[in-house]
């Protein structure tokens, strides 16, 4: 059960490759801030990116957002897939082809390994497609200034490798 008295905050990275890349994560965002207990409070730009893994698919449109919630990280994974089963997400080949892909990456500073979900994200200083969208609205978190640097730090590192600047995006005036 939550606690509705505590707000916490998480960063989620969002990605499509189907369709009108766009709309669905705006769609998707939407969704998030719809819901009573999230709140979204900033976004990124949008990012075209190479995919990975499965590489014979279109390229995907990346972002990241940070969210205030009174979720737990268990219960705020849940409203995550219910969103991406509401948007049409269908998962057939691993790191295949998706019309939103929606995943938790930072829940405060929260270190947590369940079969569900490990915090933070294990594979996220690998990917620029999460890195240079994360950094973006870490930029914004004085409080995690540490979490800010590294990030930084890969994004650069990262930044060159498949992943060019498509849009930004004026929230909440979309």
């Amino acid at each position: 059960m939550s606690n509705t008295s505590n707000r916490h905050t998480a960063y989620i990275a969002l990605g499509s490759n189907l369709g009108d890349r766009e709309q669905w994560l705006l769609q998707a965002i939407k969704a998030l801030e719809a819901r009573a207990n999230i709140s979204v409070e900033a976004v990124s730009a949008l990012y075209e990116t190479d995919p990975v893994g499965y590489t014979d698919q279109d390229a995907f449109l990346n972002m990241a957002i940070k969210v205030s919630t009174t979720l737990s990280p268990l219960e705020l994974l849940r409203e995550q897939l219910d969103i991406e089963n509401e948007l049409g997400r269908v998962r057939q080949v691993r790191w295949g082809p998706r019309t939103i892909d929606l995943d938790l990456l930072l829940y405060d500073n929260v270190s947590l390994e369940t079969e569900q979900l490990i915090l933070p994200h294990p594979r996220m200083l690998e990917r620029a497609f999460v890195l240079v969208p994360l950094h973006d609205v870490l930029e914004l978190d004085h409080a995690l200034y540490h979490e800010v640097e590294l990030v930084a730090k890969k994004a650069l590192q990262l930044r060159k490798e498949g992943i060019t600047l498509w849009k930004t995006i004026n929230w909440p005036n979309v």
